[in-house]
């Protein structure tokens, strides 16, 4: 159903049961799949892809041209998975040069007036809380948690399974499986109640706690402590993961 109060360019394509509510405003080289809600006073600007099944309340903007000097004008890309909830006035930023997307997964939680700048790409199951903000060419792997006014700084990467408490700022990535908090933003625990909640076993848990431990317990360099984790921490998929992440910081891993 689409309202004849929205508008529409003739050129979007329109996936099967979109409900498009009033005063919604869509743009020239959009697509949208199947499925979707769109709620009042909505854009959904160009270069928007958006998938199937996902709910779009009002006032959100959908592929915003980047706030970023360096865009030109290019044609340029913001793709939205299936399944998300995208709350109220939340923003969206396309990419800032031709060829290049910005990328939300599918069924993440993006809460009211979120930013997702120019060139980001989020994985599938994150909740970005209300009013953070995500700074171009971030990273933000699966089931990550930014919490509410929270600042992620240009370039930085988010853990899967990592959570950011309310009010924080950081300029160095946060290692999958933990909780950062504080100012100046530091490792506070490991995410115990999320891993326990997504089914992680206590072995597991428990070598995570231990590389964790290493990393920031023991007086040693980064690098010196992620020999110790393949030394002394039985390997599994989430510590293999814990190391790369680590190991091919660019920026180097809050403290």
């Amino acid at each position: 159903m689409i309202s004849p109060s929205a508008y529409v360019d003739p050129s979007a394509k329109i996936g099967k049961n979109v409900t498009i509510h009033p005063f919604v405003y869509i743009d020239k080289n959009v697509e949208i799949g199947d499925d979707n809600v769109i709620m009042p006073n909505a854009s959904i600007m160009s270069g928007a892809r958006i998938g199937n099944g996902n709910t779009i309340y009002n006032g959100a903007v959908i592929a915003a041209a980047p706030q970023d000097f360096n865009y030109t004008g290019d044609d340029t890309i913001a793709r939205i998975g299936d399944n998300n909830t995208i709350r109220e006035n939340a923003v969206i930023i396309r990419a800032t040069f031709a060829g290049d997307e910005t990328v939300v997964g599918n069924g993440n939680f993006i809460m009211q007036g979120a930013r997702i700048s120019h060139d980001v790409t989020i994985g599938n199951n994150c909740i970005i809380g209300n009013g953070s903000q995500v700074s171009g060419c971030c990273v933000i792997e699966d089931y990550a948690i930014l919490t509410s006014n929270v600042l992620m700084q240009g370039k930085t990467r988010l853990g899967t399974y990592a959570a950011v408490q309310g009010g924080c700022r950081f300029t160095k990535d946060i290692p999958p499986y933990c909780v950062a908090a504080h100012e100046p933003t530091t490792f506070y625990s490991i995410n115990t109640t999320v891993l326990q909640h997504e089914g992680f076993s206590e072995t597991v848990i428990k070598h995570i706690a231990h590389a964790f431990r290493i990393l920031y317990k023991v007086n040693t360099s980064t690098e010196d402590a992620l020999r110790r984790i393949e030394e002394q921490v039985p390997s599994s998929p989430e510590i293999v993961h814990l190391i790369e992440f680590v190991r091919n910081s660019k920026l180097g891993i809050i403290k």
